[in-house]
């Protein structure tokens, strides 16, 4: 047998020691054997390989020659590796010194080959003991190798042929069971690992899709109990990470799966993932799934939830009671501020619902909460014409049957709910009217496999009034990650979106009210804008406090008159194949200079639209609108410290960036109104290419 390794790392010495430091090793390796109970013949051998090595390198004649031999084959074309000649008398010794020396897969799959025809040893015989222990303890050293790597399917699958091998020899019962414990233990992490791959490994990701279902059903369901190993906070935090690895609709299948017969919450999660895919796909007919599974569960504290939902099916007098049952005294006085009309508080909370709880948390949704776009989509307006004329024709009025006429959603709606805050203390509000709260830091250490330190985008669980118990207790507000600490993170500001009142389409009463609100729901938003934060999405912070009036608006971010912007650096717009970090910072730079001009009522000195995607682009004009009717301008300072690429695919790349920040605030004479200090902000950036053009596509702070 040939080993793949030299006479130094089988000693354990390095090249540069002396001859006095090789003695010595050796020394302190003979007085110190192995203790898991080889026989002594293998001892023997053991320590014989150890002196042979050690007379090697102590005679300087015979350790000159030897390095020269490594050197030829370190500088030769072909890929050779040092290997040493053993003795099938010494093979057994030879393997476990390739153990000690770190070697655990070399030597558990050299054990494997000598423990199965033709090479299997006698039965019964100390070869064929010496070669399954060592086949144990090889297997285990190697996954644990790989769970280090965080590889943890080779882990696993290193673990399960490990345990075929002792299972057949019908030896070593407590090493079985130790190898069964570890791949208990590692069922997580294998889930984590196949789930997080790109979504073109299909039969990766559908294994790791099994391996869920069956740790789900190991518990007894989504609310089960019925794992002693895997307790009840540990497999919520494990829940919420995965939950970023999924795509919408896989989410709709396993929670409407999981939801049968009874899993409260596996049915309020397969609501919101009907109600994601419905609204970024424009089907409103998921939007009433949705609707009717949240309504089904019959739980008290729904009533906002479900207005939103009626609102996007335009049936607005339905959802008008329902918000008015559901909304607690705060959050009416804060519907109250966005505008006139009633219906513009209803539509401002829609927004941030959606954007807040609904979209984030799925690998395969980036859509910006547009309500107008949203109505203006043929999909939508036939779908409401279509009940419009379904309730027309049983003599209803419009789409204003109320929610107590329909026993198919919610057979016992109770008019006497007091509140969506009460019993809890727990209101639901929208961002900015809610105090940032400090969370409390808690590292918990646990034993081996250890949590690995992933850090993934935030997702907060929905602060609903008087929920089920059993939801709010499985996941509650300050919940952590096992060893991972978190700082205390700030609330960002509520996104407050622009709308024109556009033209009212022919397709009935109900839509054309909930258009008109947004027109006056845009004029409620712009309002509350100084005491909501202002600044953009991806550093500022929230701010409670109100400006002074301001008389003058700021100068317009492109004027008419505007020259036509320069040529574009050679860099810019970026068409490389495959673009470096180097190139992406660049163009992530660009556009963040680019949209501190246009906040700043000035000009971008490089067309937006090479820089980045539409959605992106309007978000940013649509800002700069709002601060141009309140007399606002800003000033920002930010650049990027650090950038790291996450994830890369041909047409979609991922990064981790660091950024330097501070802003001001000022009004139309320069007076500063807020500011924010310098500081840091992480943020994670995806780039897409569009042709041949990559672009930025969308961002979300890390924390």
């Amino acid at each position: 047998m040939e080993l793949p390794i030299d006479h130094f790392r089988l000693l354990g010495v390095s090249p540069a020691a002396d001859a006095q430091t090789v003695l010595h090793t050796l020394k302190l390796r003979l007085d110190r054997p192995p203790d898991q109970g080889f026989t002594q013949e293998t001892l023997l051998a053991r320590a014989e390989l150890l002196r042979n090595s050690a007379d090697l390198l102590s005679d300087g004649e015979r350790r000159a020659r030897y390095e020269a031999e490594l050197t030829n084959l370190s500088v030769a074309e072909t890929s050779l590796v040092p290997g040493l000649e053993v003795p099938p008398s010494r093979e057994v010794a030879g393997l476990l010194l390739l153990l000690e020396a770190g070697q655990g897969a070399e030597s558990f799959e050299a054990a494997r080959r000598g423990l199965n025809p033709p090479q299997a040893p006698a039965l019964g015989s100390s070869r064929e003991a010496d070669l399954t222990l060592l086949a144990a303890l090889a297997c285990q050293a190697s996954a644990e190798d790989y769970r280090k790597e965080r590889r943890y399917e080779a882990a696993a699958q290193t673990l399960q042929l490990g345990l075929q091998l002792l299972q057949r020899m019908g030896q070593l019962p407590a090493s079985r069971q130790a190898i069964e414990r570890s791949l208990a233990a590692l069922l997580p992490y294998r889930i984590l690992d196949l789930l997080s791959r790109d979504l073109a490994a299909v039969a990766e990701r559908q294994e790791g899709l099994q391996l869920l279902e069956q740790l789900v059903q190991q518990r007894g369901g989504l609310d089960g109990q019925g794992d002693p190993d895997f307790n009840a906070g540990e497999f919520q935090a494990f829940f919420k990470q995965i939950r970023q690895f999924l795509t919408v609709q896989e989410q709709v299948d396993l929670f409407s799966h999981w939801a049968v017969p009874s899993s409260p919450t596996a049915g309020f999660l397969a609501s919101y993932a009907l109600t994601a895919s419905g609204f970024s796909q424009r089907k409103p007919e998921r939007i009433a799934s949705a609707r009717e599974r949240l309504a089904a569960g019959g739980q008290s504290g729904m009533e906002p939830y479900l207005a939103c939902l009626s609102l996007l099916l335009g049936q607005v007098e339905t959802a008008q009671t329902l918000f008015a049952q559901g909304a607690n005294e705060e959050l009416r006085r804060w519907a109250a501020e966005q505008g006139e009309e009633p219906l513009a508080g209803l539509c401002a909370y829609c927004i941030d619902w959606l954007d807040r709880e609904v979209l984030p948390g799925y690998r395969d949704i980036e859509v910006d909460v547009d309500l107008e776009a949203w109505f203006a989509d043929r999909d939508v307006q036939l779908y409401v014409e279509r009940e419009d004329r379904k309730h027309l024709r049983s003599g209803e009025a419009g789409a204003a049957g109320s929610f107590a006429e329909a026993p198919n959603l919610l057979a016992d709606w109770s008019p006497a709910i007091s509140g969506l805050g009460s019993g809890t203390g727990v209101p639901v509000v929208p961002h900015g009217l809610e105090q940032g709260a400090e969370e409390d830091e808690v590292e918990d250490e646990l034993d081996w496999p250890s949590w690995p330190q992933w850090q993934l985008p935030q997702w907060q669980w929905p602060q609903w009034g008087r929920p089920l118990q059993a939801i709010s207790a499985w996941f509650p507000p300050d919940l952590r990650l096992p060893a991972l600490k978190r700082p205390a993170l700030t609330r960002p500001a509520f996104k407050r979106p622009t709308f024109s009142r556009p033209e009212l389409p022919p397709w009935g009463r109900p839509a054309a009210q909930i258009l008109l609100a947004l027109g006056v729901a845009a004029g409620g938003l712009a309002l509350v804008r100084h005491r909501l934060a202002a600044g953009t999405p991806e550093t500022r912070s929230p701010s409670s406090s109100s400006p002074a009036p301001l008389s003058q608006p700021a100068p317009l971010a492109t004027p008419p008159s505007a020259k036509p912007a320069p040529p574009l650096p050679a860099a810019l717009p970026l068409v490389s194949e495959e673009p470096t970090p180097e190139e992406l910072q660049a163009l992530l730079e660009a556009w963040l200079k680019a949209k501190a001009a246009v906040l700043a009522g000035g000009r971008a000195e490089l067309p937006l639209d090479e820089l980045a995607r539409a959605p992106q682009v309007d978000r940013l004009n649509r800002q700069r609108r709002e601060d141009e009717a309140a007399g606002l301008s800003q000033a920002i300072d930010s650049s990027v410290r650090r950038f790291t690429i996450t994830s890369r695919s041909a047409n979609r790349i991922e990064a981790e960036v660091e950024l330097r920040y501070s802003d001001e605030l000022r009004n139309s004479q320069g007076k500063v109104l807020e500011r924010t200090p310098e500081g840091s902000r992480s943020n994670r950036y995806v780039f897409g290419r569009d042709g041949k053009t990559w672009k930025l596509v969308f961002f979300r702070p890390l924390a």
